[in-house]
């Protein structure tokens, strides 16, 4: 929940489940508004890269608890070529790519004081003019006060095959098939998680991104903000 100094600042909380659009989405409406980004679920990377960064990979949960607490990340979209992710003012975006980067944030995830500790640097990145918030549980966990939220969707096989389409643009050939299974299965964990499970919140704007273009998802949510500002 926000602090009371923060409760004036507007929050957009886009949420849904994977490649839906909601990253996408998300940089795009803070760009066109010129609100902050928060990209929810890099912050475990920004983490474990700033614990590896800093030597602490094997002290004592505190120490770390207390460094994931005063990192500064920032979700920069400002250039053209997506978001860039900055942490203490470096530029890291590719560092979040890393296999060392990756196994350290499943690592984290699982801690409950890192998370409660990530929560509270979520909450810090609230700043003015406002912010778009991209995850799984901004709307109905992390910013419940938003002003406006949604739940950005799609249906498993559109979703696989956006993902496919991805994947072969990097030249990797994956079976549709295999990529609607695992995305079918992670939603199953996603929504049936005990803690903050993947559900829209009660005030929710529902969007089926299905067969709509981005820009189109983009454009309606634009006009929902500003029928509510």
């Amino acid at each position: 929940m926000a602090t009371s100094s923060a409760q004036h600042i507007p929050v957009i909380a886009i949420d849904g489940p994977s490649g839906a659009g909601k990253g996408t989405a998300s940089m795009l409406v803070a760009r066109r508004l010129g609100f902050h980004l928060l990209d929810s679920g890099a912050m475990y990377r920004v983490a474990a890269l700033h614990i590896l960064r800093s030597g602490l990979k094997d002290q004592p949960i505190e120490r770390i608890v207390e460094a994931v607490t005063s990192m500064r990340a920032r979700f920069d979209t400002s250039g053209d070529d997506g978001v860039r992710v900055l942490l203490d003012q470096d530029d890291v975006t590719l560092e979040l790519r890393t296999e060392e980067t990756g196994g350290m944030a499943s690592e984290i995830a699982s801690e409950p004081a890192i998370r409660s500790a990530l929560l509270t640097t979520q909450h810090t990145m609230r700043q003015l003019p406002g912010l778009v918030a991209d995850g799984r549980d901004m709307g109905t966990a992390v910013f419940p006060d938003a002003i406006l939220k949604v739940f950005l969707t799609a249906s498993a096989e559109e979703r696989a095959a956006r993902r496919q389409r991805q994947l072969n643009q990097q030249g990797k050939q994956v079976t549709l098939e295999s990529l609607l299974q695992d995305i079918q299965a992670r939603d199953s964990r996603d929504t049936n998680r005990t803690v903050s499970p993947l559900k829209p919140a009660a005030d929710a704007l529902i969007i089926d991104s299905t067969g709509v273009s981005i820009n189109n998802v983009v454009d309606h949510i634009l006009s929902v903000w500003h029928e509510r500002r």
